[in-house]
């Protein structure tokens, strides 16, 4: 009997029955081929009222809510699992009721969106609601199917499975074999089996315990390395659309809405090379650095904790939502705590500051007209940024002031209505080289264009990326098998150095390059360059705010009143000595130039040089010479640095920047 074999396997749990420590008492065994229930009723309404909380523990033919998994894998009462030694609570059900997974049926920029695209096209209503909801709202959408009934927006509703958003099952229920070879939603279920991670890591440890499941909830637990890996994403993570015309026909054409789990194979990170490889799970679930009990009340697994474990956080990069719906929880019909959503928002900002991209400020030239400048960005993420749903968009905002503070140039200027100052119209084209800050911003976006080659916010009407210069990920190659799923565009040929560092295609970089005009200013200029990110930026909006539909006027109340302030994802700063002279280009030479004894040379030709003034990087003067010669030899401090060279010849006046190794 298999309950024989428990006391067989885990003699710990046979001593502790017989102290009479065991936390939850064994109430089921097996009668011939018939399991029993290990938990009394008592234990039971314990395990729901206690641990599941508000969450749904329904259950229909093909699922089970997630309240009913809470029971085991929330917060145990006992205090002994799905914690960290600090007490932390790292149970999945806790992790995720705040996610946008978890409140992906009841976010309602999506709930618009899906009758912004329904108002577009009625006679698609079907076909739209069953391609939003399989991912959206999979419990509810599947079920449906199983039972031959048209899933609408109206049962949505009304059904409480369809409302926990991508739960549990809507992950772990998948049928093994389509996981990672089917996408777009084209999701398949097992009704009876839940897949969970491989257990069994290293000879000895103990096997999945599958008994007490499959009695609680009626579903077995089978581990697979699949639920380790990125293909676990992959059928809501690349989602294929199809295109109509702006009168409704389909044209047979389609357009990929998104790509992240593509964008992924395409990168370093999926990679045979353990050091290099990552999975999806890497950065949105991250693993716990400690084993972690995994299922409350079976005393045996205390002393069998698991490990890795990967926390349910899902973290992503949309704080604008998660602040959105944190403010609206009794409206909206959410079933998390504001406690739950700041954990949240805090996670995504770490994630997005820390481990999404990186910004270099690099000083070039500077003359008495014009501080030249490189901003490089490089991705750290193993997809686009930003990736996902097309309305998301990041900019570089880039600041010069003077020593009292004034702007000399500031391109990427956020204006009152959240929306960036000297975008176009339209769109705004790709920059390698920025000198208007009125009129010129780098934005990294797509933007997609229908059938006329207009931009459009229509996602059926998409038929083509007019513009897709979203960072890549690196690694990125354009030869790669699948690069059709993940086209840039929009960024042209003259720009080198676009996911290029040193002739090398998969850098995961991008160099702008920003000519400040500096009309007479001298002194220092500080320079400030920040990396912005805006997952619903008020422009995607406006042509669905054109709509007047009930689901679409409620979200643009919300929306307005929320506020589309972006999140700053990194910056640089730096200082530069100007010299208020004119610029006479190549009238002297300085050499070498870096200098390893700290000796200068500068040659004027036929020109004479009447005056060097040497100064420190932040603007000390620190030699000065006089003479009439066309040669000057000048002995820099033996400090390592840089140094400016303010030469005045007979010709005019000029500074050069020149370093001491």
């Amino acid at each position: 009997m298999k309950f024989l074999y428990i006391f067989k396997s885990y003699p710990k749990l046979s001593l502790a029955i017989a102290g009479g420590a065991i936390i939850t008492l064994f109430s089921a065994a097996e009668k011939g081929d018939k399991l029993i229930n290990y938990h009394t009723s008592a234990e039971l309404l314990q395990f729901h009222f206690m641990q599941g909380g508000d969450l749904p523990d329904g259950l229909s033919d093909m699922f089970i809510g997630s309240g009913k998994c809470a029971g085991c894998h929330g917060i145990d009462p006992a205090g002994i699992a799905n914690v960290l030694s600090t007490g932390e609570n790292v149970s999945p059900a806790e992790n995720w009721r705040a996610t946008m997974m978890a409140n992906s049926s009841k976010d309602p920029f999506w709930r618009a969106k899906v009758a912004h695209e329904v108002a577009i096209n009625p006679a698609h209503e079907e076909a739209i609601v069953s391609t939003c909801t399989s991912c959206h709202a999979p419990l509810g959408r599947f079920e449906a199917t199983h039972d031959g009934v048209l899933f609408t927006m109206n049962m949505l509703d009304e059904d409480s499975l369809a409302n926990d958003g991508v739960s549990c099952m809507a992950c772990h229920s998948q049928q093994i074999e389509t996981v990672g070879n089917v996408f777009s939603g084209e999701l398949t279920y097992n009704a009876d089996t839940i897949w969970g991670p491989i257990f069994q890591i290293n000879e000895g440890d103990l096997p999945m315990f599958s008994s007490a499941m499959t009695s609680f909830v009626g579903v077995e637990p089978v581990p697979h390395e699949k639920m380790m890996k990125s293909e676990a994403c992959a059928g809501c993570h690349t989602l294929r659309t199809h295109t109509a015309d702006l009168s409704g026909n389909l044209t047979g054409n389609s357009f990929i809405e998104q790509a992240t789990y593509h964008e992924w194979l395409n990168s370093s990170y999926n990679s045979t090379n353990q050091t290099q490889n990552r999975e999806c799970q890497s950065c949105h679930m991250p693993e716990t650095d400690e084993p972690i009990v995994v299922a409350s009340g079976y005393a045996f697994l205390a002393d069998a904790p698991r490990q890795p474990y990967n926390q349910h956080w899902f973290v992503g990069g949309n704080t604008f939502m998660l602040e959105l719906m944190k403010n609206r929880i009794d409206e909206l019909g959410i079933t998390a705590t504001e406690d739950h959503f700041n954990t949240v928002i805090n996670r995504t900002n770490h994630l997005l500051q820390n481990e999404t991209a990186t910004l270099e400020v690099m000083e070039g030239e500077v003359s008495s007209d014009t501080a030249r400048y490189t901003v490089r960005l490089t991705n750290l993420a193993g997809h686009k940024f930003p990736s996902g749903y097309p309305s998301r968009r990041a900019y570089i905002e880039f600041i010069a002031t003077d020593d009292e503070g004034n702007e000399i140039f500031h391109s990427g200027k956020l204006m009152p209505n959240y929306e960036v100052q000297g975008q176009n119209m339209t769109w705004e084209p790709h920059y390698d080289l920025i000198t208007d800050d009125v009129n010129q911003v780098q934005i990294y976006e797509m933007v997609m264009g229908d059938v006329n080659g207009n931009e459009t916010t229509v996602l059926e009407r998409a038929n083509h990326p007019i513009k897709d210069n979203r960072l890549v990920p690196l690694g990125f190659m354009t030869n790669h098998a699948s690069y059709d799923t993940m086209l840039v565009a929009g960024v042209p040929s003259s720009d080198g150095n676009f996911n290029y560092m040193n002739g090398q295609e998969g850098s995961g970089s991008d160099d702008i390059r920003y000519h400040v005009p500096l009309n007479g200013v001298s002194g220092n200029i500080h320079i400030t360059a920040r990396l912005m990110y805006q997952s619903v930026p008020p422009k995607w909006n406006h042509e669905m705010f054109l709509v007047d539909h009930p689901t679409i006027n409620a979200f643009e109340a919300m929306y307005l009143e929320e506020g589309a302030d972006p999140v700053q994802v990194t910056m640089d700063e730096t200082n530069t000595l100007i010299v208020g002279v004119k610029e006479i280009n190549g009238f002297f030479k300085v050499s070498p130039n870096p200098t390893i004894t700290g000796l200068i040379v500068i040659d004027a030709g036929n020109d004479l040089i009447k005056q060097v003034n040497v100064y420190s990087s932040d603007g000390r003067l620190i030699q000065s010479y006089n003479g009439t010669n066309t040669r000057k030899n000048v002995q820099l401090p033996d400090a390592v640095g840089t140094y400016l060279l303010d030469v005045t010849t007979s010709r005019g006046r000029r500074v050069e920047k020149v370093l001491r190794k």
